[in-house]
C-alpha cells in the first residue's frame, strides 16, 4: 500500500505540466528501476540493459518468469524493487541478491510478437497484444495504464511521494529513446543521473562526489554531493570509482571564479582538494532545484547506476 505524505502546494508546476500533455495521452507511473528489454528467441529468454549488457545471471528469476513469452517475441519494461512502504526503492534494487522477493519486471510495451514487427502499430494496439502474452506472477506484471485525468495523476504522484508520470500518445508508434511528443516524462520530485568526475577524500574513502552532465561533448560541473551517504555506501561507492583516477580535470567549465551565493561553485583553490576521475561512473542524485548557474542546490546521493551510458547524461529538468 502506498503511503501518502503531505507537502507544499505546487500549482504553478502542475499547470506547466498540464499545458505540455496532449489530450490524447495515456498515463503510467514513472517507475524508478532498470530499463530492460526481454528477447525470447531460440527457446531462450535474454535480458538486455540499455547498454546492451546481458543481465540473466543477475536476475535468473526474471528470466524464468518471462520464459512463458511466445517464441520470437521482444518486450520492453522496467525492473523495479518495492520497499516496505510500497514505493519503488532503487537502493534495494542494487542489493539484488538479498531483495529477490521484492523485485518485479513491469512490462509496458511490445516490439515484436511471434516474429511480427509491431513498432509501427499504435500504442493502444501494442498494449492489447502485450496484455495477451503477459502472465502475471511474483516477478512479472503489466505496467498499468491509468484512466485518471492528467491533473488527478499529478496529484496522486505528488501526495504519495512518487517520482513522476509518463505520458504516451495512444496512437503513437514505438520510438525508442526519442523525445518527439509521442511520449514524455514528467518528474514531480527533482532527481536524475549525473556523471561522476571526481571526489574529495574522506574517512571512508570519499567525503563528497563531484558530478556533472554533458552539453554536446563537454562535461559540465554541476555540484558536490555529500549528503545521502552512510559509512557503508561511502565505502561501496569509493570501491567502484577509485580505479578511474586521472590527473586531468574532466569538467570543461572549471575552475570557476566564485563559489557563488549557495557555495556550490568550485574555484581553483577548492579544486586543490579534489581527486579527478575519468567520467565513466554515473550516480542518481536527488536535489531541490537548479540555480541560474546550472548548479544544484541541496543534493542527496541515492545510488550508483551501472545501466546508464555516461555520454548520454544530460540536464533533464
Amino acid at each position: 500500500m502506498l503511503r501518502a505524505r503531505s507537502g507544499p502546494a505546487n500549482g504553478y508546476a502542475d499547470r506547466y505540466l498540464l499545458r505540455n500533455i496532449t489530450s490524447s495521452a495515456t498515463y503510467e507511473l514513472k517507475l524508478d528501476g532498470y530499463r530492460l528489454e526481454a528477447v525470447r528467441a531460440g527457446g531462450e529468454t535474454t535480458l538486455y540493459s540499455r547498454r546492451r549488457n546481458v543481465l540473466n545471471q543477475k536476475f535468473p528469476y526474471i528470466v524464468s518468469a518471462l520464459n512463458s513469452l511466445p517464441e520470437d517475441t521482444v518486450i520492453d519494461g522496467e525492473l523495479v524493487a518495492m520497499g516496505p512502504d510500497g514505493r519503488p526503492n532503487f537502493n534495494l534494487l542494487q542489493n539484488f541478491r538479498s531483495a529477490e522477493s521484492h523485485i518485479t519486471y513491469y512490462a509496458f510495451d511490445i516490439l515484436v510478437h511471434k516474429g511480427r514487427d509491431l513498432t509501427l502499430l499504435p500504442l493502444s494496439e501494442r498494449r492489447r497484444i502485450l496484455q495477451s502474452v503477459i502472465k502475471p506472477s511474483e516477478h512479472l506484471a503489466l505496467s498499468e495504464v491509468s484512466d485518471q485525468t492528467a491533473s488527478q495523476m499529478l496529484s496522486f504522484v505528488r501526495s504519495h511521494g512518487l517520482e513522476g508520470i509518463v505520458a504516451k500518445r495512444a496512437d503513437g508508434v514505438y520510438q525508442p529513446g526519442m523525445r518527439t511528443g509521442v511520449w514524455s516524462k514528467h518528474r514531480i520530485n527533482l532527481s536524475q543521473e549525473f556523471v561522476i568526475g571526481g571526489y574529495t577524500p574522506g574517512t571512508h574513502g570519499l567525503d563528497a562526489l563531484i558530478v556533472g552532465f554533458y552539453v554536446d561533448k563537454e562535461l559540465r560541473y554541476a555540484a558536490r554531493v555529500r549528503a545521502g551517504f552512510i559509512p557503508a555506501t561511502r565505502r561501496e561507492a569509493f570501491a567502484k570509482i577509485k580505479d578511474f583516477t586521472t590527473t586531468k580535470c574532466p569538467f570543461a567549465n572549471l575552475p570557476e571564479k566564485q563559489a557563488g551565493r549557495w557555495g556550490q561553485g568550485l574555484t581553483a583553490d577548492k579544486m586543490k582538494e579534489c581527486i579527478w576521475l575519468r567520467p565513466e561512473a554515473v550516480a542518481r542524485i536527488d536535489f531541490l532545484e537548479w540555480t541560474g548557474a546550472d548548479h544544484l542546490r541541496h543534493t542527496k546521493f541515492i545510488a550508483l547506476r551501472d545501466d546508464k551510458d555516461p555520454r548520454k547524461v544530460v540536464r533533464e529538468t
